[in-house]
């Protein structure tokens, strides 16, 4: 990236930190934890999400790894960084002793995030998918050509605030509570794994991306804490 691209992307990738921030700090508003316990939790989530965001990349950059330039380059996932932010979050709080249930209280802001997070990236030119026929279809110049490609950067926006709204609902309703983080992976999940047929990414194993693969590892590993977590029947607030 670079120039106005380059401005645009970064700006709306702090605007969507901050708008996460803010909601994260509304919906904590009822948890029974000191102010910094809460701050100590938010950034766990945060180092976990940025560690994870970039860990594919640098890990697949050995000489990178090596001189510390691999963490400076361009290239990040949001896949992993949401999975990262969760471990991030978890850690925070074993490292506490928190018992309380605090995933819930980051399945809006996150969702709402990750949703300006995938317009930065249209405005960037980055994670598009490939060529289509179809009418809306968009040219970025950081392809190499001048086909018209899958905006995937917005069906993911779309996604994520369509997901928003639904956790908001659940969250009202008293659904699957303390649950509704795991289900937001769980669905983005796969959501990812169908959506990478239309993402230029380097087919693995029987056609599968590396994305897709993850999608397969991480989905029994979701749905295993949340047959755990239910049977644990931990301190759960009521949120509203």
């Amino acid at each position: 990236m670079n120039g106005l691209h380059d401005i645009r992307y970064t700006l709306l990738m702090l605007f969507a930190v901050a708008v996460m921030s803010i909601l994260l700090r509304r919906w904590q508003m009822k948890l029974p934890l000191s102010a910094w316990q809460k701050l100590a939790i938010g950034m766990g989530g945060f180092c976990g999400a940025m560690i994870g965001a970039k860990l594919p990349f640098v890990l697949s950059d050995w000489a990178g790894l090596v001189s510390g330039t691999a963490w400076l380059a361009d290239g990040k996932t949001i896949l992993c960084g949401i999975v990262g932010g969760y471990v991030g979050v978890e850690i925070a709080k074993w490292t506490l002793d928190i018992r309380v249930k605090t995933g819930d209280t980051f399945a809006v802001p996150v969702a709402v995030g990750v949703a300006i997070g995938r317009l930065a990236c249209f405005l960037g030119g980055c994670c598009y998918g490939t060529p289509t026929a179809l009418p809306w279809g968009v040219c970025f110049a950081r392809s190499g050509d001048s086909l018209p490609r899958h905006p995937t950067q917005l069906y993911e926006a779309a996604f994520h605030l369509l997901m928003s709204g639904m956790l908001f609902t659940l969250q009202q309703r008293g659904q699957f509570r303390g649950q509704l983080i795991k289900l937001y992976i769980l669905i983005y999940l796969g959501y990812r794994f169908f959506t990478e047929f239309i993402r230029p990414e380097p087919r693995l194993l029987v056609g599968l991306t590396g994305y897709q693969w993850a999608t397969i590892c991480l989905a029994p590993l979701f749905a295993w804490l949340w047959w755990r977590d239910a049977r644990m029947n931990p301190i759960v607030v009521q949120l509203s």
